[in-house]
């Protein structure tokens, strides 16, 4: 039997280019399968149920956490984001590695629950820079983009403990680098115990 994937978490203050990234890894790399957080909050345009997020209500999204449904779960700018157990556990049970795309909350909640997971922190090249890519979205109303800007600096100090820190300055690059640490991750030999024994032992050896 295979060996099982990895989980990788990717978080980083809003504006930081963790979504383009994901999106690159995802169609760059074999075997890593995004996995899809259930949310509260409202379908913003351009996004499709089931491939942003599982858009559920307050009531059901309780209901999911009060039968301990979610891997981990959190409460930003009010409302509720959570990752299913089930769908992080289904992607390595495959061998494939799970890609969670979340809130700095939700990594660390997500470590204390699984220590063997990945956490990757994208930084903006500077405070300057994270303004203007906010602001020049479009997206958010002011009220959401200065509660951002807000936290932003609080953020980045916990991403600080992350396990890996990649600055987003040059997109290229910091796709470049986020895969060396999943490939990287890949190679350890605990991972790759059955093909080690495969070519250590013959057949009934062991």
């Amino acid at each position: 039997m295979g060996a099982k994937g990895d989980v990788f978490v990717i978080s980083a203050p809003s504006g930081s280019g963790k979504t383009t990234i994901c999106r690159r890894l995802l169609q760059e790399i074999d075997r890593l399968e995004l996995s899809i957080s259930y949310t509260t909050r409202r379908l913003k345009e351009g996004e499709q149920e089931g491939l942003d997020y599982f858009f559920v209500d307050q009531p059901e999204f309780d209901k999911m956490m009060n039968y301990k449904e979610f891997l981990e779960s959190a409460s930003v700018y009010g409302n509720s984001y959570g990752t299913a157990r089930k769908t992080v556990q289904s992607i390595i049970d495959r061998g494939n590695d799970a890609l969670l795309e979340i809130d700095v909350q939700g990594g660390c909640n997500i470590k204390q629950a699984m220590p063997e997971a990945v956490l990757v922190a994208i930084f903006p090249p500077s405070w300057q820079t994270l303004r203007t890519r906010l602001f020049g979205r479009g997206r958010d109303s002011k009220e959401e983009m200065d509660a951002r800007l807000a936290a932003a600096r609080k953020e980045m100090l916990v991403l600080l403990g992350y396990d890996y820190l990649v600055v987003n300055d040059d997109l290229d690059l910091a796709v470049s680098n986020v895969s060396r640490i999943i490939h990287a991750h890949r190679h350890r030999c605990e991972r790759a115990g059955s093909v080690i024994r495969s070519i250590l032992f013959q057949p009934g050896e062991e």
